[in-house]
């Protein structure tokens, strides 16, 4: 009796305030969700502008989850208290399950993300090309920093991190390391440290260096070509495979069928 007053009444309350419309997901934004704020993942925020674009409410959407997580725990152990089935054993898997319910959004932004490495890695050598030219114009930190309106809206959010911390006074070669492991596609790492590498060459070498980096990307751009061409090859030998089984299948079927009707005959 003691648990169904802890647990089960303050379930009640719950689902009676949310089915009232007291408790909403903006207030849940506005006073709950801070102090829920340590459950969001390190890059809740970064998968979602990637699916999304920048201008996602990132707050909205987190209290959804919140509000989610809340009220599948309160329904299962209000069943469970109605039930007579209320104890701290089934208290705590109605809990893991709302926790799994809450982790369910980012669970599918996480797959969305490694579904379209594959986009990313055809995006990555088209953007340092375009970065390539502005270098030459400008010290690499100004280039990235001009690149960043015009760069594919994927990678717009990890720029702005580059450039905050070398503007922070950061002269390592971490922020394009950062960048790197952020997106983990084709040769990244590489053309991330050729890239500081022509940051930090003096004006008389950077134009070996620049050269250096340009046939770096073209050879990425190659690459990049030939993937998207070995792409559609395989999608067509696919679906030519797809198309010679059915056919081949239904000639079968038709031989057999004609062979059985012979036979009854």
């Amino acid at each position: 009796m003691d648990l169904l007053v802890i647990i089960g009444i303050p379930a009640i309350l719950v689902v009676i305030l949310i089915a009232n419309g007291v408790l909403t997901s903006k207030g849940m934004e506005e006073n709950i969700a801070p102090i829920f704020k340590f459950m969001m993942e390190k890059d809740y925020e970064f998968l979602l502008k990637i699916k999304y674009g920048a201008g996602i409410d990132v707050n909205a959407l987190y209290s959804k989850r919140l509000m989610i997580f809340g009220l599948t725990t309160a329904i299962m152990v209000l069943v469970l208290a109605l039930a007579g089935q209320l104890s701290l054993v089934y208290s705590l898997a109605a809990v893991a399950v709302g926790y799994l319910m809450f982790k369910d959004p980012y669970n599918k932004l996480k797959k969305y993300y490694k579904r379209n490495l594959n986009n990313i890695n055809q995006m990555l050598p088209y953007y340092l090309k375009s970065l390539e030219i502005l270098v030459q114009h400008y010290t690499v930190p100004v280039a990235i920093a001009k690149s960043i309106n015009t760069a594919p809206i994927v990678f717009q959010e990890g720029l702005k991190r580059l450039i905050a911390r070398i503007d922070a006074g950061d002269s390592s070669v971490d922020p394009y390391m950062e960048f790197a492991k952020t997106y983990p596609v084709r040769d990244s790492m590489r053309m991330m440290r050729l890239l500081y590498r022509l940051g930090l060459g003096s004006q008389d070498s950077k134009q070996e260096q620049l050269a250096l980096f340009a046939r770096n990307v073209s050879v990425l751009q190659n690459k990049a070509r030939e993937q998207k061409y070995q792409a559609r090859l395989d999608t067509m030998e696919n679906k030519t495979m797809i198309m010679l089984t059915c056919t081949g299948g239904g000639v079968l079927a038709l031989l057999m069928f004609a062979m059985l009707t012979m036979m009854n005959i």
